[in-house]
């Protein structure tokens, strides 16, 4: 399929009925006023180059009429009942198109519509599965992408919905007896092909709300130990807006990003959201990961204010913890349904000792606590998991600092905790451009993409990062000259599973002066807290070499988007750690003194 067709017909079919109606049947006459009666309707079928189409089925399914074009295009319907009807028009390669003629478009019991189809040739296409019957294919689902696109599923639950345009879709899927469960589509996943595959599962009961256990068992890994929220800076950079990431996060519901953090709030935007019931067991709106407790940060602490509650209408919230390796996973509330009506900041403790040894899912989410125009916020600052409580609000994690990383405030605690990251190519190009005031949609462009700052953990000691330049995501020094090759001014962490196939690492990077090289260190700290400070095997920098205490410096100013190939690499090897799960940190470092910033790019980083 020629891809670049089918980008070219995006769109919906349009109608171009009503060119040969009579005046008086193109009036703004009252309905009711045309003829009663059956009458016919005619008219020609078009493609977007005005070429006729035949072959087209012309049916009116609910009065058991049909037709099909001919060779010029042309069709007659005849007996049409001279009221409200819908007429479709269906052909294999074309979007459907559907016209509602009425009564006042008669004139003498005639009306001519003319058809423009649009080239659809993409295909959503996959199987839907019974939980109810241990996963078996479920025939005779509907699936459906509008009122006028949609299938069954055939005994081995397959199903295809073909003729659509390239667009994003809401699929929905239907048996009766069983919650419908709808899938987004974007246009970016028909690929060069033109071709989704979906699966589905249904009869299974919701967990959390709009949430079955297999949907819940795809829940994105809260692989790190700290999510920051809100624009306002506190305790600058450690909390600028540039470090905040919890809006890369899954929600679901009503939520919003606000200085202040990011916000859970009561769906009510809406006369039917406010006729919800009062529901105090499950969530009306709601955050969610799947995370490893273990022994190092089974304590989970959220930094939290509210909005639009008082000491007598707070707003009700509370954590839910679902393991989904027991046989009938339930949400369970940890601490019971808490409430808290402040505008200050507030830290909330959740021991959650119990899933040690255990990945489950948690969600943190608000309640229905009243009926009608009810509208609380629940604003979440920063979620944040350790082995002790933090002492005072917007601190660094406490914990063991790890040996030879003074200064960093990595613990311990920290890398033996971490998750290993389950991506192994990640990308610092944003999909979306943004600023400090409008960036949510920006950031959570990053969630397909595999961004970096959405992928690994940011950690800005000093200094805060510049998010969107076009040629890349990049962190930086001070200027100035306060000089270390030690403490980096700030760094990037994740955790690998590195084995053969999976051991080669590389960085794709830029700087952006010609006489003050940018220093940099990639180091792998193994569980056991041993530290390793990299040399690249293989670069292609203008200018590198080794520096002070691991630390490489460069300078290469080539490479945008435009032209990825100007870019350097740093390669390095990592089969020494076969077998290991090594977190990996890439920090920037002020190694000499001048007035400039330098800047360290990330272009992509893949593991391989």
């Amino acid at each position: 399929m020629n891809l670049s067709r089918l980008l070219k017909n995006i769109g919906l079919a349009f109608i171009t009925g009503c060119l040969a109606f009579s005046a008086a049947s193109c009036s703004d006459e009252e309905e009711g006023q045309g003829a009663v009666g059956n009458g016919t309707v005619s008219g020609v079928v078009t493609d977007e180059q005005a070429r006729p189409v035949s072959g087209v089925t012309v049916s009116m399914p609910a009065n058991g009429i049909s037709a099909t074009t001919g060779s010029a295009g042309e069709y007659s319907l005849s007996n049409v009942p001279m009221t409200s009807g819908i007429i479709l028009f269906e052909r294999d390669g074309y979007e459907t198109a559907a016209v509602t003629v009425v009564a006042k478009k008669f004139t003498d019991a005639k009306a001519t519509v003319n058809v423009e189809l649009v080239y659809a040739n993409a295909i959503i296409k996959g199987v839907v599965y019974d939980a109810s019957k241990n996963n078996s294919p479920l025939a005779g689902a509907t699936v459906k992408v509008s009122d006028f696109q949609s299938t069954e599923t055939n005994a081995q639950g397959e199903f295809e919905l073909r003729n659509l345009t390239l667009k994003d879709y809401t699929v929905t899927f239907s048996y009766p007896g069983f919650k419908d469960v709808t899938k987004n589509v974007g246009v970016d996943a028909f690929g060069e092909e033109g071709v989704v595959m979906l699966e589905a599962t249904m009869g299974a009961d919701e967990v959390l709300r709009g949430k079955t256990k297999y949907q819940l068992a795809e829940a994105q890994k809260w692989y790190y130990n700290e999510y920051r929220g809100g624009r306002n800076a506190e305790n600058y950079p450690h909390w600028d807006w540039a470090c905040n990431y919890m809006c890369t996060l899954d929600f679901v519901g009503d939520y919003e990003e606000q200085n202040e953090g990011t916000t859970l709030r009561i769906r009510n935007s809406s006369d039917d959201q406010r006729n919800n019931p009062v529901d105090m067991e499950m969530f009306d709106s709601y955050v969610y990961g799947s995370k490893l407790i273990t022994a190092d940060n089974f304590l989970m602490t959220l930094e939290a204010r509210t909005h639009s509650a008082s000491d007598n209408a707070p707003a009700y919230f509370g954590v839910q913890v679902v393991d989904l390796s027991e046989a009938e996973p339930k949400a369970k509330l940890i601490g019971g349904v808490r409430t808290l009506a402040s505008e200050a900041y507030h830290q909330i403790e959740t021991d959650l000792s119990e899933y040690i040894g255990k990945e489950v899912v948690i969600a943190i989410g608000t309640f229905r606590a009243e009926k009608g125009d009810y509208w609380k916020q629940f604003v979440i600052r920063r979620i944040a998991f350790t082995a002790e409580p933090i002492s005072g609000l917007w601190n660094w994690l406490p914990g063991t600092e790890v040996p030879g990383l003074e200064g960093w405030h990595l613990t311990q605690e920290m890398v033996r905790s971490t998750m290993p990251n389950q991506t192994s190519s990640f990308t610092g190009i944003s999909p979306v451009s943004g600023n400090r005031d409008n960036y949510f949609e920006a950031y959570r462009s990053w969630i397909p993409v595999h961004h970096v700052a959405a992928e690994w953990s940011f950690m800005p000691l000093t200094k805060d990062p510049e998010v969107f330049p076009s040629e890349g995501y990049l962190i930086k020094t001070r200027g100035g000259q306060d000089v270390s090759t030690k403490v980096p001014e700030s760094y990037f962490y994740s955790k690998f599973s590195i084995a053969p196939g999976h051991n080669k690492f590389t960085l794709k990077t830029r700087c952006f002066s010609s006489t003050n090289a940018t220093f940099f260190k990639i180091t792998a700290i193994t569980n056991d807290g041993e530290v390793t400070h990299l040399s690249p095997v293989s670069n292609t920098a203008t200018y590198a070499e080794a520096a002070a205490d691991g630390c490489w410096k460069f300078m290469h100013e080539n490479g945008d988007p435009g032209n990825p190939d100007g870019y350097c690499e740093f390669v390095y090897d990592l089969s020494g750690f076969d077998g290991q799960d090594v977190m990996i940190t890439i920090g920037v470092f002020k190694g000499e003194a001048n007035g400039d910033e330098n800047k360290l790019l990330f272009y992509s980083i893949s593991l391989n």
